[in-house]
């Protein structure tokens, strides 16, 4: 069929889908050209022979890009994991997603309970990456939702929304009940919400009934994390009272009025039993999906440790003359497996805690979003969820209330709190034209603006996307940390097996229980817990609290990368100083007077929105100059403008501008050079090929910048300054600013050239800018920080921004990363040395010298407790000043 289809040819309504309709009947065409000929006018093309040359396959028409295209389209999914325990658990889940077709880049970080996969959609899709990590032996943390739902009735209605859910990107079950009306979905909060699960069943007709306020699940990880955490406390109470009571009965060789009964084997096995299947099962699972995927990790050290004890005693109690035979006393040791259990699940229960607290920064950050807004529509105000305000809306704010999302000011005056975005704590002025951010609080007058971004486009969700990205990162000393937890657990294994092998041949009797002690304390002392959360848990506090401070660092990398730097490079405009240069003088000459020049030279600036340029403008707009628009403008990158104004040819620019032009400057070079040693900007202005005159402008610096540069030289910093102006007007600046080094004339290609030039000499640099030209020397140097107030593009570039714009700023990020570097040392030292201390104590290296034997059970506590004791010390980071 395909290939007899001619362009412009009549075709049946079955086989002409997509095609174009024309006095009801549908045409063929073999191009988007040909159509727009025959939608322009039918009868003249239908006559055309030009339709009959080309004969084309209709599928190549309706494809919308080509495959190859399509493949290249990369998608990304963040999975919140449930059960974790060590580093070596997010080694065995992140190889599983890795081995999995279409993934590009899986990265699991046990510190912040997260997967991270990157994956070809056309090839691997998120159910699957849910299933392995189950196979894994580990659970997915996703949020139960319960909506009523109007309008089904019969088991087709059911199907239909069933498929809808189902379809939607992060839900991962979806069951409709038709008797209760009711949906029940579970769904993976970082990739969908209620809006958007509602959104999907009322687009197949039907109407979702509005929930309680107390059914809002206002932070759907939060849930999570307490969900996990109040399953872990159950286990934990159950595990102590059943532990307890098999610590009685072992013992009432110490606790005399403890009953006789409480001390017989078979109620001891059957008190242990549940403590080591059921409370002990989540370490059993762990240890499969390890093993299946040929790994061992912390589960694999605990099943196997206290299952050698358990089944020791279970032998013990079932076949006590088999011991007696050998001359041993039978004897159990159900009190050592389930308390190892119990103890093991305190220290988890209370590293969930304060790892729930490492991410204090993110739950104060959504705390901060407002829930209505008041938008005017249709000429009411009326107040709706924050959610449904849409781009163009216009919003209504009262004194005292919270902005809802981000826009411009159209009527009214304010003042506005922006300390909870940028750390500063006076309210900055608005008016109409100035932007305002969302969750920011409107002090006193009230005001009118219009929504630009709304949802996840606004300043605060972007805010809070790179705080959580960040915290999910690894830094470059983890990996440290990840390559010795890889070799750890089989090693260990291995130890605990030789000390299991010399203590049954050499040790003292009875043998066998000295070995089994012994080979039980060395597999539950050893902790690769506290090494795998030694970095993630500072990173995470370290860029929480950077975010308080209005601070945003891109990740661990970034953060790391800071504390080395040894040279800060400054751009000027914009930077150092406020950007918003001034006329500070205007000297002429030939005839020329003053307001000639100014009119000539705003003329050709008109459009131009260079900084200098808008100084020009407005002096001359105070001084209501009529302007003229300029022709044949063009802007020489690095020297100046070119311009025909009133049919005079003008030129405004630099000494280079002058001298490339062949201009004759000798009687104003003099007088530029004395305002360009004041710290002034000299350009040249030129009618005709004859020099006018001369106008300056000056760019003050911005407040704090001298305090910053005093800062940072007296951390050891060598600070430089790079700009385009020429060298007396740049060192006048770098004086005022405390600076000693200044890199003048530098075109904006160039910049990068610079970084490079300084690296080459082994320097790691570091470069503060905040324009479009500044871009590729942020993204060159080692760190890019871009200030706040800048554009989008360098922002993009950059490793560190500073909201708010304060060059203090800077100092601040670097000593964020000194402090967050010195607590992931001590984390990794404290780690090493339990580690390398506590292994060969377990293992009885004391026994022969003192006769001191480590009991398992104080083994688990110290596993226990060395984590908690990671974790705590990177708390320690929310108390740094900055």
């Amino acid at each position: 069929m395909a290939k007899d289809l001619v362009c412009g040819m009549e075709v049946k309504e079955e086989e002409a889908a997509g095609f174009s309709l024309y006095k009801n009947k549908k045409y063929y065409f073999c191009s988007k050209n040909c159509k727009e000929k025959f939608d322009e006018n039918p009868e003249e093309y239908l006559k055309s022979e030009e339709r009959e040359k080309d004969q084309v396959l209709p599928e190549k028409e309706v494809e919308p890009e080509p495959a190859q295209e399509q493949e290249e389209k990369s998608e990304r999914i963040d999975i919140p994991i449930v059960g974790m325990s060590c580093a070596s658990c997010a080694s065995t889940i992140q190889r599983g997603l890795a081995d999995l077709k279409g993934v590009e880049k899986a990265n699991v970080n046990f510190a912040t309970s997260k997967a991270t996969v990157l994956f070809q959609p056309q090839l691997a899709r998120p159910e699957e990456f849910i299933s392995s990590v189950r196979k894994s032996g580990y659970e997915v943390g996703t949020v139960s939702l319960e909506l009523p739902i109007q309008g089904m009735d019969c088991a087709s209605c059911v199907q239909k929304i069933e498929k809808a859910l189902l379809q939607t990107r992060g839900v991962t079950k979806a069951v409709v009940n038709l008797a209760t009306e009711k949906a029940k979905i579970e769904y993976l909060p970082s990739e969908t919400g209620i809006k958007e699960i509602k959104h999907a069943i009322e687009s197949t007709g039907y109407k979702v009934l509005e929930l309680a306020p107390s059914e809002e699940v206002e932070d759907p990880e939060r849930l999570i994390r307490e969900k996990e955490y109040k399953k872990l406390k159950t286990k934990f109470i159950v595990g102590l009272v059943l532990g307890l009571f098999v610590f009685l009965g072992s013992s009432r060789h110490w606790f005399l009025w403890v009953p006789s009964f409480l001390g017989n084997f078979y109620v001891l096995w059957a008190l242990a039993t549940p403590v080591q299947f059921w409370i002990g099962w989540q370490f059993y699972k762990g240890a499969w999906g390890a093993f299946k995927h040929r790994n061992a990790d912390m589960n694999t050290l605990i099943a196997v440790g206290t299952s050698a004890a358990y089944l020791y005693s279970v032998t013990a109690t079932l076949f006590p003359s088999f011991f007696e035979a050998g001359g041993i006393k039978p004897v159990v040791y159900f009190d050592t497996s389930a308390l190892i259990i119990v103890l093991i699940l305190l220290g988890r229960l209370l590293e969930a805690r304060a790892k729930g607290q490492t991410s204090e920064a993110i739950k104060k950050l959504m705390g901060l979003s407002p829930k209505t807004a008041r938008v005017i529509r249709e000429g009411k105000e009326m107040d709706i969820p924050v959610e449904e305000v849409l781009v163009g809306d216009t919003i209504v704010v009262r004194p005292g209330g919270k902005i809802p999302v981000d826009g411009i000011v159209k009527d009214g005056k304010s003042a506005v709190d922006e300390s909870m975005i940028t750390g500063e704590s006076i309210p900055v002025t608005k008016k109409a034209g100035d932007e305002v951010i969302g969750a920011t609080i409107n002090k006193t007058g009230s005001f009118k603006f219009q929504a630009t971004k709304v949802g996840k486009d606004t300043a605060l969700a972007q805010i809070i996307k790179l705080v959580q990205d960040a915290q999910g990162s690894k830094a470059p000393i983890q990996r440290l940390a990840d390559v010795i937890s890889g070799y750890f657990v089989p090693i260990v294994i291995s130890i605990a097996i030789a000390t299991f092998v010399i203590w049954f041949n050499f040790g003292p009797f009875p043998a066998l229980t000295f070995a089994l002690l012994t080979f039980v304390a060395v597999m539950i002392i050893a902790c690769p817990c506290a090494l795998g959360l030694a970095t993630p848990t500072a990173v995470m506090v370290g860029t929480g609290k950077g975010a308080e401070k209005g601070i945003l660092i891109k990740g661990g990398e970034s953060l790391e990368t800071a504390h080395k730097l040894d040279t800060i490079v400054f751009d000027k405009t914009g930077t150092l100083t406020r950007g918003e240069p001034e006329i500070t003088d205007i000297v002429t000459q030939n005839d020329y007077s003053e307001e000639e020049i100014l009119k000539y030279a705003a003329s050709a600036e008109k459009f131009s929105e260079h900084p200098l340029a808008e100084a020009i403008i407005k002096r001359a707009k105070e001084k209501k100059i009529e302007l003229h628009d300029p022709k044949n403008f063009n802007a020489i990158e690095g020297h100046g403008i070119e311009a025909e104004v009133d049919g005079k040819k003008i030129l405004l620019g630099n000494l280079k501008l002058m001298q490339k032009q062949q201009i004759v400057v000798r009687n104003l070079e003099e007088k530029a050079e004395e305002l360009a040693g004041d710290g002034k900007t000299p350009m040249y202005i030129s009618l005709e090929g004859k020099a006018a005159g001369l106008i300056a402008v000056a760019d003050t610096l911005k407040e704090n910048s001298l305090q910053a540069v005093a800062k940072l030289k007296k951390l050891g910093l060598e600070v430089i300054m790079l700009t385009g102006d020429n060298k007396k007007t740049a060192e006048a600046i770098a004086r005022k600013a405390g600076i000693d080094r200044v890199l003048p004339e530098v075109l904006p290609e160039d910049k990068v050239n610079e970084i490079k030039n300084l690296q080459s000499q082994g320097r790691r640099v570091g470069m503060v800018g905040d324009g479009i030209n500044d871009a590729p020397a942020l993204a060159q140097a080692d760190v890019g920080i871009a200030i706040g107030s800048g554009t989008d593009v360098a922002m993009e570039a950059s490793d560190i921004t500073l909201i708010k714009g304060d060059l203090r700023g800077v100092v601040s990020a670097i000593e964020l990363s000194k402090r967050t570097i010195k607590i992931i040392k001590q984390n990794l030292f404290w780690a090493f040395f339990y580690n390398t201390a506590g292994i060969p104590l377990a293992a009885g290296v004391l026994y022969p010298f003192f006769g001191i034997l480590l009991n398992p059970i104080f083994a688990s506590a110290a596993m226990a407790f060395s984590s908690v004791s990671v974790v705590s010390n990177s708390l320690r980071l929310r108390r740094v000043k900055l």
